[in-house]
Formats: structure tokens, C-alpha cells, sequence
């Protein structure tokens, strides 16, 4: 873990950003398409340390981005390259653009500074979509990035945002995906060589520091 003092250098306010990913009601909600997914996040406590964090950073003035992944209903524009995107098409819940499944899930509380980006198509929420234009406008510089999965939306955020200079943060218990111990494995042996590993309270901690003035 950081120090205390570096993790709050890395979390200035006025830039950083707090990234949610798929926390969305298909994916994590009561009728998930991904059931296993969707207990994961809540019996780990993840689903609520990123309500937390969600909640921390309108209270101090740190964007939240939510990235939303959906499809058409006719499919049109959607990836059909690998195993994963196909399966999801049998999928008895269908995270299909204007239904309940691509809404933002509870408890996390969406506020009219949120911005709310949706994609088509890809296994990323950075990638081809507008969360890197957003993230340059905004002047950040510290990404944040909570939500799921751990198995493949997540690291693939933090890679994408490293690669595009900017520092990632993983709140290790704010982020979730299956089985439960491969989470651990993944953020010991993959996220911890190139994103900051912190937890959800030393983030709170630092969002409600006072800031010492230039």
C-alpha cells in the first residue's frame, strides 16, 4: 500500500477522476445476466465501497465518469471477436440500450455532474470511447478506477489508462470478479505493477483531508 501522504499527492480534487465500470443493474443489480458477477460484488462489499467512493467525490468535488457497457437491440455495431461477446448474446438478460439493465445500480447515486459514457462494442471503458477526451479535458491526472470485472473491464481500464499517462488508483476492495479469490491474484500479480493499490477508506481518508493552500 502507499503512504498515506503519497496516495493524498496522487488524489488532488482538482485532478483526479473516480471511474466506475459497469455498475450497472444487468451486470450487478438483482437480475444481473451475470449472477455469480453480481453476488460477488455485492457479498465483498465492493458494490458499496464504490457507492462510497461515488458518494465521497460529489461531496468533495472529484468527477465521477460511469462507463456503461450496452447494445442495440438489433445488435448493429456490436463485437462478435471473441467467446465472451458471443456468450453474452444468449444471455437471458440483455443489456440493451434504454432498458433498466443500463442504468447505473443502486446504491450508487448518479448526480447531474456525473458524466455517463455508454459503448457499443469492445471489452474496455476507455478505449474507442470518450472517457480519454473527457479525462484530458477535465485536466486529469489521477484515474481511479472501481467497479467490474476484475477479470477483464477492469484491468483493461487500468492498462489503457496507464498508456495514456495517467496515474491509476484501484481501491483493491472496490473492485470485484469471479471466482472471489481470483480478484487478489489478479491485483497482487498484474493491476500492483502498474496502478497504485490502495483500499476504499485510505481513498475516503484522503478526500477529506483539507488541502493545504498554494
Amino acid at each position: 500500500m502507499p503512504s498515506y501522504e503519497h496516495l493524498g499527492e496522487l488524489l488532488d480534487p482538482a485532478s483526479t477522476v473516480l471511474l466506475t465500470v459497469e455498475c450497472q443493474q444487468g451486470v450487478v443489480g438483482p437480475d444481473s445476466a451475470l449472477p455469480e458477477l453480481a453476488r460477488e460484488a455485492r457479498s465483498s462489499g465492493a458494490l458499496r465501497n464504490v457507492a462510497r467512493l461515488v458518494a465521497a467525490a460529489h461531496e468533495t468535488g472529484v468527477q465521477v465518469i460511469h462507463a456503461l457497457a450496452e447494445r442495440r437491440p438489433d445488435g448493429r455495431g456490436a463485437s462478435r471477436n471473441a467467446r465472451l461477446f458471443r456468450a453474452a448474446e444468449r444471455l437471458p438478460v440483455q443489456q440493451l440500450t434504454g432498458t433498466t439493465a443500463v442504468r447505473v445500480a443502486p446504491p450508487i447515486e448518479v448526480t447531474e455532474e456525473d458524466l455517463v459514457v455508454r459503448r457499443l462494442h469492445g471489452l474496455s471503458p476507455i478505449q474507442g470511447t470518450e472517457v480519454d477526451a473527457l479525462l484530458r479535458n477535465l485536466g486529469c491526472r489521477t484515474l481511479i478506477v472501481t467497479g467490474v470485472s476484475a477479470n477483464v473491464a477492469v484491468p483493461n481500464a487500468v492498462f489503457d489508462a496507464v498508456n495514456r499517462g495517467y496515474t491509476a488508483v484501484v481501491p483493491a476492495d472496490a473492485i470485484a470478479g469471479v471466482p472471489a479469490d481470483y480478484t487478489p491474484a489478479m491485483i497482487r500479480n498484474t493491476l500492483a505493477l502498474v496502478a497504485t493499490i490502495t483500499s476504499a477508506d485510505e481513498v475516503l481518508g484522503c478526500f477529506k483531508r483539507p488541502r493545504r493552500r498554494a
